[in-house]
This record gives structure tokens, C-alpha cells and sequence, in this order.
């Protein structure tokens, strides 16, 4: 089982946001979000701050999927 944060891209197209966006509305760093493409692990802070800023439940952005 691993993370995997489409559903953090999905929110953002459908918000008409950047990755830009997000990090200066979460004031997180854009080698944080680069961590989140390629679905590697980031402090638990990191995403309590794009939640923040986006309104939503972690579950919003971020799921649990088999590795295969």
C-alpha cells in the first residue's frame, strides 16, 4: 500500500489553481509539492498546510492505494 495524491491534482484543476497557487496560499515549498508528484512521503505539516489553505479534509487530497 502506498499514498498517492491525485486526488491533491484533481482539486487543483478543478479550482483553476497552479502548483505555484498552492504553495504560496499553503506556504509550502515547491520541493514539498515535488515530493507529491512523484507520491513520496512529506512531514504530516506539509499537507495539514495545503488542507488549510484549500479547505478540505485530507481525505480530499490524498488516498491509500495498492502498489500494483
Amino acid at each position: 500500500m502506498k499514498l498517492s495524491y491525485k486526488k491533491l491534482w484533481k482539486l487543483l484543476i478543478d479550482k483553476d489553481m497552479k502548483k505555484k497557487d498552492i504553495c504560496e496560499m499553503a506556504g509550502v515549498s515547491s520541493t514539498s509539492l515535488s515530493k507529491l508528484g512523484r507520491n513520496e512521503n512529506v512531514n504530516t505539516d506539509i499537507l495539514v498546510k495545503i488542507c488549510e489553505a484549500l479547505r478540505c479534509d485530507i481525505s480530499d487530497i490524498a488516498e491509500i492505494v495498492d502498489e500494483d
